[in-house]
């Protein structure tokens, strides 16, 4: 018996009406429009941009890339609404957006408190500081009394205060509704001081008039786990965005990369035959087809891959993997077993 049978065999007790109310779900939404639905943020290099010729790329694009390729076997079928941290969970919750891709931090709060649920964390980063070379600065213990740019109502914000308040540090908050808004200020001269995740300022120190004039701070002053988000009440679609990562992690691990996929589908290893679907027809389950890995490998890449091509050392962040390599290196990106 498939895993699909004793899916359909566990529902078929249930009253018509909850049979139905089970069928009307994000996937079925999706695969009837054509498309998936993914907010993400407007401009920032490396997580969400447009590049020359206008097509979005980066990490958190790639997120939604490989829910498209696994659903439609075509990366392309999405369509980005830009949003910020202030107007990014609405979309969310009131179902104008499929996901939230725009490296959020996952925290109890927004969970509890907003009706939306994390995937997963596919950035372990830290919160920052960036300033000006010319200040001298070397620990952010030495930031009392400067004037601080933060995105409003982000848990930068939060986390600033009680930095600053623990350290017993003045500081003049200039809070502003949008990253980009954020990065601007900062290059005007307007603060001192940008505090954010450590993977941002890497991202708007790009686009600074002088990148080389500003350092980033070895301080972390927060735990920063960002990831997708999807609203409550839909598990299957909860459960298809978070095995489309736990399955670029499990490839990585497993070698199966774009360069090695044409290889790989000739495996006689049991872990790769289920990873690629000829073993064992764990697609099925979750309302895709059993070569659902296969198509998000071939058009996105595995976790490494999406990894080092926007953020790593094939990007022009060149940001270390640091906490985000595989468990089997010392890092915390460690995927349940495709079985």
């Amino acid at each position: 018996m498939s895993v699909l049978s004793c899916v359909l065999l566990a529902t078929a007790g249930l009253p018509a009406h909850a049979q139905s109310a089970l069928s009307r779900t994000t996937l079925d939404a999706i695969k009837q429009r054509g498309n998936v639905r993914c907010g993400v943020s407007d401009h920032l290099p490396g997580f969400s941009a447009k590049d020359a010729n206008g097509a979005r790329t980066g990490f958190s694009v790639d997120v939604c890339r490989s829910l498209a390729a696994a659903i439609f076997d075509d990366p392309s079928k999405v369509v980005y609404t830009p949003l910020t941290v202030e107007t990014g969970f609405a979309p969310l919750v009131s179902g104008t957006i499929d996901v939230l891709a725009r490296a959020n931090t996952w925290t109890l709060a927004r969970e509890a408190g907003l009706g939306i649920q994390f995937a997963y964390v596919n950035y372990y980063d830290g919160q920052g500081f960036m300033v000006r070379k010319s200040r001298g600065v070397v620990s952010a213990r030495d930031l009392g009394g400067t004037r601080v740019c933060v995105q409003r109502q982000s848990t930068s914000a939060l986390n600033l205060a009680d930095y600053f308040r623990a350290n017993a540090l003045n500081y003049e908050e200039v809070a502003l509704p949008s990253e980009v808004e954020v990065a601007a200020a900062y290059d005007e001269g307007r603060c001192d001081v940008v505090t954010s995740d450590i993977s941002r300022l890497h991202s708007e120190r790009l686009e600074l008039k002088a990148p080389d004039e500003h350092v980033i701070l070895p301080d972390v002053i927060a735990k920063e786990p960002l990831g997708p988000a999807v609203r409550n009440g839909d598990d299957q679609w909860l459960t298809v965005v978070k095995w489309a990562h736990f399955a670029m992690v499990d490839a990585e691990e497993l070698g199966v990369s774009q360069k090695t996929l044409s290889a790989e589908l000739n495996s006689e290893r049991a872990k790769t035959k289920r990873l690629l679907g000829s073993y064992a027809a764990l697609g099925e389950a979750l309302g895709l087809s059993n070569d659902w890995v296969a198509r998000i490998i071939h058009h996105v890449g595995n976790y490494g891959e999406v990894y080092e091509r926007n953020l790593g050392r094939d990007s022009k962040l060149a940001i270390p993997r640091g906490l985000n390599r595989l468990w089997t290196e010392g890092g915390l990106q460690y995927a349940p077993p495709m079985r």
